[in-house]
């Protein structure tokens, strides 16, 4: 027999010892720790079994009832009736407000949060808007931050102009398409220019002409360029 294959019957008789040797301790690891592990495994099917039910049995029934509730809501939104949708009327409908209290937890209710954010932003009240607004969860990507931009013009109209400005600046590049974004970028911008932070201006509404150049705003980006620098060079001197 050569040397070689010598070694290699001695090199496969070492790893089959290890193979068995990893097989013994994980036989009595197994025999040590047995009830333990069958007390985890069923926690963890009852925990599983749980959540399917309460999914099936409590959440699939009130989500149906949730969204029964909504469809007027959704009626008085639709035609800009903020504060029957908010609050309800005396014909059975009971409110965004109601609805939430009551189904908060269901697809439908958080999807009332979202209503009645921008209903009580329709209505003045901010600060209001901004409590829903913050609590509605979407898994849509671009509907998640077009509600940034929501928040941004809540914070905005309550004084809050650099909070908004970093919700808008999120939610223009999160949404990233040629129709939302260069709003959303021209709010910051403006900002901005109201508080005198020219290089910002610039910064911003240069985004804007080079990545959506053929968007409305892009066409007027110009104007705020040119008169930042203007008013760069102006401070300057």
């Amino acid at each position: 027999m050569s040397s070689k294959k010598k070694q290699a019957e001695i090199r496969e008789e070492k790893d089959w010892q290890k193979i068995d040797s990893a097989v013994r301790e994980s036989e009595n690891f197994l025999e040590k720790y047995q009830k333990q592990l069958l007390i985890g495994i069923g926690i963890v099917v009852l925990v599983v079994c749980c959540y399917l039910g309460f999914r099936h049995f409590y959440l699939g029934p009130k989500n149906n009832e949730a969204q029964i509730a909504l469809f007027k809501g959704e009626q008085y939104f639709r035609a800009g009736q903020d504060s029957l949708a908010v609050y309800g009327d005396a014909n059975g409908y009971v409110g965004f407000e109601s609805i939430i209290s009551e189904y908060g937890s269901t697809d439908a209710g958080n999807l009332a949060k979202l209503y009645a954010g921008i209903s009580y932003a329709n209505l003045g009240k901010y600060d209001q808007a901004l409590d829903y607004l913050k609590g509605f969860s979407a898994s849509d990507k671009i509907l998640s931050q077009l509600v940034n931009g929501s928040i941004g013009d809540c914070l905005d109209n309550t004084g809050k102009s650099d909070e908004a400005i970093s919700y808008y600046i999120k939610a223009a590049k999160g949404v990233d398409n040629p129709s939302q974004s260069p709003i959303l970028y021209k709010k910051a911008g403006l900002i901005y220019r109201n508080q005198g932070n020219y290089d910002k201006v610039i910064e911003t509404f240069s985004i804007i002409k080079n990545q959506y150049m053929n968007s409305a705003v892009a066409m007027e980006a110009d104007k705020y360029i040119d008169e930042a620098n203007l008013l760069k060079a102006g401070g300057a001197k």
